[in-house]
């Protein structure tokens, strides 16, 4: 492993945990050079998941990509890192236990929605605007109008459900 500061090799691992239902592991580690403190995370290699673009291209599931959707979307929002990897490892895990070789792009999308639903509903507009693709001023009002409709249902159940 290298230091992402000064690119040592030399660390030490300070605190492993067991993350994301334990189907990965979450290292604290101090390079000796530097001396400043990262994350890692490690998880079993799994066969790679082809997802099926609209179009019917097929591409490699990559994490990476994932993670960096859902992060713009969360960019200057009160979004932790670690909320987005919990994200990307509930989506991944999701699509591995539902499909086999392929998934579809848009379920992709749509279970990265209802996650950010949970978690930012700014970050949910953000990605809805760009996996949706809203052609016009109209077609996003209309989704902002959803939105706002599903929310207030969602607060009146909640207030109903003590």
């Amino acid at each position: 492993m290298r230091c992402p500061f000064c690119g040592s090799s030399k660390d030490q691992v300070i605190d492993s945990r067991p993350f994301d239902h334990s189907s990965s592991i979450r290292r604290r580690r101090e390079c000796f050079e530097c001396r400043r403190r990262y994350t890692t995370y490690e998880r079993l290699e799994e066969m790679s998941l082809m997802v099926v673009k609209s179009d019917q291209r097929r591409e490699p599931f990559d994490r990476q990509k994932l993670w960096e959707g859902i992060a713009r979307a969360c960019e200057k929002r009160p979004v932790s890192s670690d909320a987005i990897e919990k994200i990307v490892g509930e989506v991944e895990r999701e699509l591995q236990e539902e499909y086999v070789l392929e998934a579809p792009s848009k379920v992709l999308g749509e279970k990265i929605l209802e996650k950010l639903w949970d978690v930012d509903l700014v970050a949910y507009i953000r990605f809805a605007s760009v996996y949706r693709q809203f052609g016009d001023i109209d077609t996003f009002m209309e989704e902002l109008k959803i939105l706002k409709k599903e929310h207030l249902r969602r607060q009146k159940v909640i207030k109903s459900h003590p």
